[in-house]
């Protein structure tokens, strides 16, 4: 279950190539079914309609998890998995948690705004004020004063959607007026809007959590990959060879799943080994994000 569009440029986008690629890979192994933009009021019966016949079922976003939590005990023979769920939630007998780690991209963006600004002042942009998007926020902060101590981090600001391109831009404007000029972000689609607020006035921002080529969109200085269509194929295979495990599974920088990476574009040679170092200490458990 997607509750949002595939074509967000972001979270739900990044999972449906996962699943496009498993279709792909694992043709004549696994027949797959997908519902997308669910609003809140049918995630129940979608998920019980998935459910019926299923032996996993998937539901994307964090803002799925109540919901997911009624349905599961429902079906205890059917596998559940929500990637992008509350990091510190329970699992249930048949409901794995699949954590982006969100949080460690926040942290290396931070470190790349820092050490990018011109200015010294750097500025976050969320979508909906959820947990797991408000320590992403603190993780960009602690990360950029990591990495430059001097740095001004602006009050991070919550736009209120993952996908209002117009809410971004305006958000993005208010703090290029408050002299921030390296931008991070935990938008889908309404991080185009920030985009386009950066490109106007020659700022920076990373990217992400598609990474594209470097150089096909002005001012994006890289892009913070977080892969949740891989998530997406790791619970397939977990489910297909029988390894799958009710747990809290975390896919961030030292998962060593590849899922979460810093794609640099452009950096000088200095930032290049500054950003190395960080995240080569955040795999190694050698910076600790609270």
């Amino acid at each position: 279950m997607f509750p949002g569009n595939l074509s967000d440029d972001g979270f739900m986008q990044s999972g449906y190539e996962g699943y496009q690629r498993i279709e792909k890979a694992q043709s004549g192994r696994v027949s797959l079914a997908k519902v997308e933009q669910v609003a809140a009021p049918d995630y129940q019966q979608v998920l019980t309609r998935l459910a019926t016949g299923s032996d996993l079922v998937v539901s994307f976003g964090g803002q799925t998890d109540a919901v997911v939590r009624q349905v599961a005990p429902a079906f205890p023979k059917v596998k559940f998995v929500e990637i992008g769920g509350p990091s510190d939630a329970a699992p249930l007998a048949n409901l794995a948690y699949y954590d982006p780690v969100q949080a460690d991209g926040g942290f290396l963006a931070g470190a790349l705004a820092a050490l990018t600004s011109k200015t010294g002042k750097v500025s976050f942009l969320g979508g909906v004020e959820l947990p797991a998007i408000v320590k992403t926020a603190k993780a960009f902060e602690a990360g950029a004063k990591l990495a430059r101590p001097d740095v001004t981090v602006l009050a991070p600001q919550y736009v209120g959607d993952f996908n209002d391109v117009a809410k971004a831009k305006q958000a993005g404007q208010a703090n290029l007026g408050a002299g921030a000029d390296a931008f991070g972000q935990q938008l889908n689609l309404g991080h185009q809007g920030l985009a386009q607020a950066v490109q106007e006035k020659g700022a920076f921002m990373v990217g992400g959590p598609l990474a594209k080529p470097c150089g096909s969109e002005p001012g994006v200085v890289g892009y913070m990959k977080e892969d949740t269509g891989a998530e997406l194929e790791y619970a397939v295979k977990a489910v297909l060879d029988g390894t799958f495990k009710a747990a809290q599974v975390p896919f961030g920088v030292a998962s060593g799943l590849g899922t979460t990476d810093l794609i640099l574009c452009g950096a000088t040679p200095e930032v290049t080994a500054k950003i190395d170092k960080i995240e080569k200490d955040l795999a190694a458990g050698t910076i600790k994000i609270g």
